[in-house]
């Protein structure tokens, strides 16, 4: 069996964090392939590697000393090199960065610096061989991620590989010039292991036990998901829910390979599998609620508007032209309402009314601001009658008042729009009636 973990910042934070990693690992002889972020926030107030690496070098960019800062990160380095007793020096290394940072490299490399230097820390404390992410991550002239080069140069360099370090976030050009993924993407590179050695698991480690059913700072201790798919957890991803960066599903879900979200300082803890399917009933007949605050909606009326050819259409290219995106569209017989991004569309709205009346001639628009949507999702409400009805009668307990609900054919999810300022009672009573009461 042959396991890919990957560990986030705050895993790796100090010498401490570092032992409970080299304790999961030891701990099962099948996890073979690691993938470190860059050290996270040691407490409250601290700063993480990467941000620091990015001072350094807009210091350096500037013409300026960035001695002291560079001191600085490597002090965090050495901080855990001595406390995991480890005969290591670094300074070669530090040397090239100093070097290259005065040649101003490129910020991408800076940031990229915080994983290359945890994982050559990593492989030390293992005794796991090092492989740079430069030299196997590949992106295209235009900066694109280059998925097929990448797996052949993964495959190939790991095959040679019984137990390996891989830094994650970032890779290289072709010809060597370091480019990195957007924050958040060593859960990428873990995802891109994992398919190149065909795992049997990709272990994501961080310091959650799970993905939780709602966000924790609107509801108390939320209950953890247990097991949530691909769609799901896309839907929930897309509605602001963050647990795994959204591009780290593609690679292995293409090859079926289950992800386990777990929790370093809670190893025990079962911790959430993200799968393509599952006959498993789901312990709820939700499985998570997220949302956004933010929207406005944009209210056309027109009679005899649905036996007009070519209505919706000629809407949406307004906002195409404008190059706004929308969100949803609910529709009526003589109405159809547009839910976007308010401040994408703030600065245009007048040119949005004036391209609608042209496009269309409406018999009235009417915009609404200071809009939420709130997602519920669950493989489980395609088999639970009456779930809309659940999620109304608990909104209207707590009285909020619904603008709009929308649902998809695919009967995984279910849309409910609401004013800002009821967001997280919303939220709040959706949770309580299918968790907590369960009625």
């Amino acid at each position: 069996m042959k396991k890919i973990v990957k560990f986030g910042g705050s895993s790796l934070a100090n010498a401490q964090q570092f032992e409970k990693v080299g304790e999961i690992i030891r701990s099962d002889e099948s996890r073979r392939y690691v993938v470190p972020s860059a050290p996270g926030k040691r407490f409250d107030g601290d700063t993480k590697v990467t941000d620091l690496l990015y001072k350094c070098y807009n210091i350096a960019v500037q013409g300026e000393d960035f001695g002291a800062v560079l001191q600085e990160i490597k002090e965090r380095y050495y901080e855990i090199i001595r406390g995991l007793k480890l005969d290591l020096s670094l300074e070669d290394e530090f040397a090239q960065i100093e070097k290259d940072f005065k040649a101003q490299a490129g910020s991408d490399y800076a940031a990229s610096r915080g994983e290359f230097l945890n994982g050559k820390v990593m492989a030390a404390y293992l005794g796991y061989e090092f492989v740079d992410a430069a030299t196997v991550i590949r992106f295209d002239k235009n900066g694109n991620f280059d998925a097929d080069k990448t797996d052949k140069l993964l495959s190939k360099r790991l095959a040679k590989c019984e137990r390996a370090v891989i830094p994650g976030f970032y890779g290289a050009y072709e010809d060597g010039t370091v480019k990195t993924f957007s924050r958040g993407g060593s859960d990428v590179t873990g995802s891109l292991v994992a398919k190149a050695i065909k795992a049997d698991l990709y272990e994501n480690w961080t310091d959650v036990s799970g993905f939780l059913v709602t966000d924790p700072r609107i509801v108390e201790n939320p209950a953890v998901i247990e097991t949530i798919t691909y769609r799901e957890l896309r839907e929930l991803s897309y509605m602001g829910a963050t647990v795994l960066h959204e591009d780290a599903i593609f690679p292995v879900r293409k090859e079926g390979i289950p992800i386990n979200i777990k929790n370093t300082n809670k190893p025990e803890d079962k911790g959430t599998f993200i799968v393509e399917s599952t006959c498993k009933k789901p312990k709820y007949t939700i499985t998570g609620i997220a949302g956004k605050k933010g929207f406005c909606s944009i209210n056309i009326e027109k009679s005899m508007m649905n036996s007009e050819v070519g209505f919706g259409r000629k809407v949406l290219q307004v906002f195409e032209d404008q190059g706004i995106s929308f969100e949803h569209i609910p529709s009526g017989i003589d109405t159809l309402t547009v839910y976007v991004h308010q401040d994408e569309f703030e600065e245009k709205e007048q040119q949005v009314i004036a391209g609608i009346h042209r496009a269309v001639q409406p018999d009235f628009v009417e915009m609404e601001s200071d809009l939420a949507l709130i997602a519920v999702v669950g493989r489980g409400m395609k088999s639970q009658r009456g779930t809309a009805g659940r999620i109304f009668s608990a909104l209207a307990h707590a009285n909020v008042n619904v603008k709009m609900i929308d649902q998809g054919s695919s009967e995984l999810n279910i849309i409910i729009g609401v004013e800002n300022r009821d967001f997280e009672a919303a939220v709040k009573a959706i949770y309580d009636i299918f968790v907590l009461t369960q009625i």
